[in-house]
């Protein structure tokens, strides 16, 4: 048997046995059969991470659920932002997953709440994230919510350890959601999350952010009016800063590309 298969099979042992744990822990899951497909256990160890309230585990687990994760990250394969060629001074464009990214901090879309998306398996950012820094996010970000007894204002940030990401650090800010009309106030408070994550960053000495399309996708805000704010911001509050735009879709891609360099 070869390294990559030896690997491979690691990974299944741990899977099913990490499955098998979390299963434990749901009186009306107890007897579910694990399925011998890797895809389908790859959905349903994500499902079960993505339902699980903020609450503490086993070291044993967390051991092997961090091998587990930053073995899954290595074998999407690593971008170090400093292997990018910037499209302006300090600024970088990059299309690819977000959760694979190394740099200083990577900013989460996150909700008011600001514990993760418990949706199972669901598209948002905050989701990814949140499945692939490992369950110790959800419990970081749980503990700041209760050091500060409110839901998270929209406009602001918060920073946690990245954990599993090869990333430093995650910055969570809440962007605005749009029901109808793009208001001012709605562009203040999009221009707000830019300047808080970078407040932050700069707080904390992280030297380089990478920001996501915050606000477009769940939320509703105008892909190119927020781009159009995103760069303009950047532009004006980053300082010394490295900022990478990363995107996802093809089209948010086209929009930065207009708006940069």
């Amino acid at each position: 048997m070869n390294s990559e298969a030896v690997e491979n099979q690691r990974q299944r042992t741990r899977r099913e046995s990490l499955i098998r744990t979390l299963l434990q822990e749901y009186p009306e899951y107890q007897n579910m059969a694990i399925p011998r497909d890797e895809e389908e256990q790859r959905r349903l160890l994500r499902s079960l991470m993505n339902i699980r309230p903020p609450r503490t585990i086993r070291e044993d687990f967390l051991q092997m659920q961090d091998a587990y994760l930053q073995q899954e990250t290595e074998a999407k394969g690593i971008t170090d932002y400093r292997d990018l060629t910037p499209v302006e001074p300090g600024i970088y464009l990059w299309q690819g997953d977000v959760t694979t990214l190394k740099c200083g901090a990577i900013v989460n879309a996150a909700n008011s709440g600001l514990t993760g998306c418990y949706v199972p398996c669901h598209r948002c950012i905050d989701n990814c994230i949140h499945t692939y820094a490992g369950i110790q996010l959800r419990l970081a970000c749980a503990e700041l919510m209760a050091q500060q007894g409110h839901e998270e204002p929209t406009g602001q940030a918060k920073c946690t350890p990245a954990f599993n990401l090869p990333c430093d650090y995650v910055l969570h800010t809440v962007g605005p959601i749009i029901y109808d009309k793009v208001t001012q106030r709605d562009k203040a408070l999009l221009a707000s999350c830019y300047r808080s994550c970078l407040d932050l960053a700069r707080e904390k000495g992280i030297m380089s952010v990478a920001f996501c399309c915050i606000s477009t996708g769940e939320f509703h805000f105008p892909n190119a009016l927020a781009a159009e704010i995103a760069v303009d911001t950047v532009r004006q509050y980053r300082g010394d800063i490295e900022v990478i735009f990363n995107v996802f879709k093809d089209a948010d891609d086209q929009i930065y590309r207009q708006l940069l360099g």
